[in-house]
């Protein structure tokens, strides 16, 4: 792997880690302006609990070394949250600035993976 590719790869995934724990954070703490969104987006609030936790999860699984099929779920699992999060406010009709974020984790995530070094990937 390439210097520039293995640069590549630690930026975004620092940027993806720390977003995905700092939203995992505000989740499991049920902050007001969480709560309300989740009521605007259609959800349930006890989802909050169940997207703090796997996020926080999927950090530890991406940053920790080995382990390449567990990352792969986190990934998974950052690509299906991020992407369900567009879905939601395209559908509720929300403003191109609400997309901002999910839209950068998305990016983040696809970055991360594909940049992933060797020994983080599964075995071909």
């Amino acid at each position: 792997m390439s210097k520039r590719n293995r640069i590549i790869y630690w930026i975004a995934t620092a940027w993806l880690a720390l977003g995905m724990l700092s939203t995992g954070i505000v989740q499991l703490i049920k902050t007001k302006e969480e709560t309300a969104l989740m009521s605007h987006l259609g959800y349930p609030d006890y989802l909050l609990y169940l997207l703090g936790v796997w996020k926080i999860l999927g950090v530890v699984a991406v940053l920790v070394p080995k382990f390449p099929l567990l990352k792969e779920w986190a990934y998974a699992g950052f690509f299906f949250a991020m992407s369900g999060a567009i879905i939601s406010h395209l559908i509720v009709g929300d403003a191109a600035k609400d997309l901002f974020g999910p839209v950068l984790l998305l990016v983040l995530t696809a970055t991360s993976w594909y940049f992933r070094p060797a020994g983080r990937k599964l075995a071909a």
